[in-house]
């Protein structure tokens, strides 16, 4: 089955070229899915449908996506997840109706962060839980006031996730990061010492990808990345369990 086309909007599984982001964004979902166990969870975002179908492994799973190929997508290639069209400012789901809501790798792309966590404390039930994951600002966007990415609007330090996350009125449980294991450091040294500007270089010149750069990303896994609350500020992504 064919995947959606890659937009650099949102990750896709299946492309040599995206393995690396993809795999980062993995390790995250494979990280928080015990929280999924037995519950009611939305996917607030769920972009192609591959982490909404990893969580749908453990419980019931809404999948929410505004894009209407998306929703089309995941309808035909994950039958175990509800796809739903809908806007993530208004979330359409009565209160207290699920027991998790993942947003994993979409707040800082939405324009009312605040908003939207204020409505996932609504459709959650007493209790439940938040779940969600975003570039750390301080090693996506260095030392810039607006993102490098053009399909983020507003992308967050810890502290600052920590902040908007309690203001909506929830408890933070846990908060880490996403940071290369043994072999990415292996990698980012043989790379000139950043497998990651290895990449962009590549993209930003649009001349094709070097055989050996390209076999490297294509091997990454999930494993090869690692969560935890150390070095909290020097983490790629941002993960956040917070609750209702």
């Amino acid at each position: 089955m064919t995947t959606l086309p890659l937009t650099g909007e949102r990750t896709v599984p299946g492309i040599d070229e995206e393995n690396y982001w993809f795999r980062r964004h993995e390790i995250a979902y494979l990280h928080l899915a015990a929280h999924c166990e037995g519950k009611t969870t939305l996917e607030a975002g769920c972009g192609e449908g591959y982490g909404a179908a990893l969580l749908a492994e453990r419980g019931s799973v809404i999948g929410l996506d505004y894009d209407e190929s998306a929703i089309a997508h995941v309808s035909k290639k994950y039958p175990a997840v509800r796809a739903v069209r809908g806007n993530l400012a208004y979330l359409p789901l009565r209160d207290g109706s699920v027991d998790v809501v993942a947003n994993l790798q979409v707040i800082e792309h939405l324009w009312d962060q605040a908003g939207f966590l204020r409505e996932c404390h609504r459709v959650l039930r007493p209790g439940g839980r938040l779940l969600v994951t975003t570039p750390n600002r301080i090693t996506f966007s260095p030392g810039r006031d607006t993102p490098l990415n053009p399909f983020h609007t507003r992308e967050l330090a810890p502290s600052e996730l920590d902040d908007l996350v309690r203001a909506a009125g929830f408890t933070t449980e846990y908060l880490g990061g996403v940071h290369h294991g043994p072999a990415l450091r292996d990698l980012d040294a043989r790379f000139g010492g950043s497998i990651i500007d290895a990449q962009v270089e590549v993209a930003v010149a649009g001349t094709g990808w070097p055989d050996d750069l390209l076999t490297a990303v294509a091997g990454v896994a999930a494993a090869d990345f690692e969560v935890t609350e150390r070095d909290l500020d020097a983490s790629l992504d941002i993960v956040l369990v917070a609750r209702a």
